[in-house]
């Protein structure tokens, strides 16, 4: 398939819309005026399988002989692949066996046994069930459906670019692709190159899970000692033997993009379309935004294909919480401020404008506290500015925007017991969400009392929630309710709960 005439010819005569649909290809507007671009998706997450893998397997069946059909088809696969796989079976009647790890959650093992697929756990990872899968069919003589180092699945999947250029027939800049093992990225820029070779095919991998990246710089097929798995369903150790060739004779680039712009990619999709997309199903999203402002390309057509939306709910709040730093719009910090009342006021000021995304503090220290905060930017080179007017201000700080250990572990553990707290009172606020809410609870507490624990994370809802620890004096009660009567904002006192006693007191 290196060849752009045996390409072209394969994928015309690939057989996938028996179970497949066309899939519509659209404009992203929100997204189209930020960048200055015009952005079009290729929507393959609204396919039966919520995924283009379907087109790949498909066509590799739909090949078979009536007594290899008859034998059954076997894979690994604990993702798209397998419910690709199993739907194609049952259009066409035959057995499919697909081999997933033990450890694969229930929820996509009972997508595959719902679509008549016959699942078996074997292996501890993808590389196990891998080999198990090639030792079964030989020994079963079942045909081995491989997710994307086959001629017929690539070309299957080339059948998004025959659509892609059917759909739009004004130039196009360039047209970006998530790589996993490569048979999407294979199948597109076989078909592309043959009939418009100005068009710019573009792979987008993810940090740590760059194996056609490295593989191509080196000149030869890598193999990843790990991968990052964030984006599963492209993370791969090594590419396939004939996506390699083909991508090293018709993609044009690569790029390599990190989680949290992965994130910021499946909420700008999110934003367009009220589509959630899959990480992997963002990767081509997340590399169009990048590689437009790199290149500062304007006024261009540039495609991504939205290659799948099998989204794990519980994964979606990690995808929130890193949206807003994946685009550049939340810097995190560390900063040590006096430990006197009328500290958090003053750091508030010395951000100007911005907003506060996010704020813990736990009481340790007399003399210093700790304060691990959000904040709202414009652009990354406002951080260097906040740690200027923070170190103008007497405050230490530290950027911890790209620190990984902290954006993913610290900033829930920050706190623990408070020593030598007296007169601490809890109290939970509800406030509204809009600019200026935190600044005027600060406001109107000033230096009266001692803020001794502080939580608080935007989460993109109408009402903010805060958790205060407060050292108020018996004899200040009257002025202490004097003070939550004129702040109006909702509250409860939280000083007798249980778990307050025995976390934080």
């Amino acid at each position: 398939m290196t060849d752009t005439h045996d390409a072209l010819k394969r994928t015309l005569n690939a057989n996938v819309y028996d179970v497949a649909v066309e899939t519509p290809l659209e404009v992203a507007p929100t997204l189209s005026q930020r960048l200055g671009n015009q952005v079009l998706l290729k929507r393959e997450d609204m396919q039966p399988v919520f995924s283009f893998k379907l087109r790949g397997a498909y066509n590799k069946m739909a090949h078979l002989t009536s007594e290899q059909l008859d034998r059954g088809v076997i894979c690994a696969s604990a993702g798209n692949h397998a419910q690709g796989v199993a739907l194609s079976a049952q259009r066409l009647n035959c057995r499919a066996v697909i081999v997933m790890p033990v450890s694969t959650p229930s929820i996509k093992i009972n997508a595959v046994e719902a679509r008549g697929g016959e699942v078996v756990l074997a292996g501890e990872s993808f590389t196990e069930a891998f080999e198990h899968a090639v030792e079964r069919a030989q020994q079963e003589g079942l045909t081995f459906v491989h997710p994307y180092d086959d001629p017929d699945v690539i070309a299957g999947q080339g059948t998004v670019a025959m659509e892609i250029l059917r759909h739009h027939h004004q130039p196009i800049e360039a047209i970006f692709c998530a790589v996993g093992g490569g048979g999407l990225i294979a199948g597109i820029a076989a078909y592309v190159k043959s009939l418009r070779p100005d068009i710019k095919i573009i792979g987008v991998e993810a940090e740590g899970a760059d194996a056609m990246t490295q593989s191509l710089a080196c000149n030869e097929r890598v193999k990843l000692p790990s991968v990052n798995l964030f984006a599963d369903g492209a993370a791969v150790k090594q590419v396939g033997e004939l996506p390699f060739q083909i991508a090293q004779h018709h993609v044009d680039d690569m790029i390599v993009v990190s989680n949290d712009a992965i994130a910021a990619a499946i909420r700008d999709v999110f934003e367009d379309t009220r589509s959630i997309l899959e990480p992997a199903g963002a990767l081509s999203v997340a590399g169009l935004k990048a590689y437009a402002r790199r290149e500062g390309w304007q006024q261009k057509n540039l495609i991504a294909v939205t290659s799948g939306a099998n989204m794990n709910f519980d994964r979606l709040r990690f995808v929130a919480e890193r949206a807003e730093i994946g685009d550049s719009k939340e810097a995190i910090l560390a900063v040590s401020i006096p430990e006197k009342p009328g500290s958090f006021y003053d750091f508030l000021t010395t951000l100007g404008h911005r907003n506060i995304t996010e704020f813990n503090y736990r009481y340790g220290h007399t003399k210093e506290a700790h304060v691990f905060a959000g904040v709202t930017i414009q652009a990354p080179e406002e951080i260097e500015q906040i740690l200027a007017d923070c170190e103008q201000k007497g405050l230490k700080a530290i950027d911890l925007t790209t620190d990984e250990m902290a954006k993913l572990h610290l900033r829930y553990m920050v706190g623990g017991r408070g020593q030598g707290v007296e007169n601490e009172r809890l109290f939970r606020f509800v406030f509204p969400e809009h600019p200026g809410a935190l600044a005027r609870f600060l406001d109107n507490l000033r230096s009266r009392w001692n803020i001794s624990l502080f939580h608080y994370r935007n989460h993109g809802s109408d009402y903010g929630r805060v958790l205060v620890g407060m050292q108020v004096p018996e004899r200040d009660e009257a002025a202490f309710q004097e003070f939550l009567v004129k702040l109006g904002y909702p509250n409860e006192e939280e000083t007798d709960n249980p778990a307050y006693h025995l976390f934080l007191r």
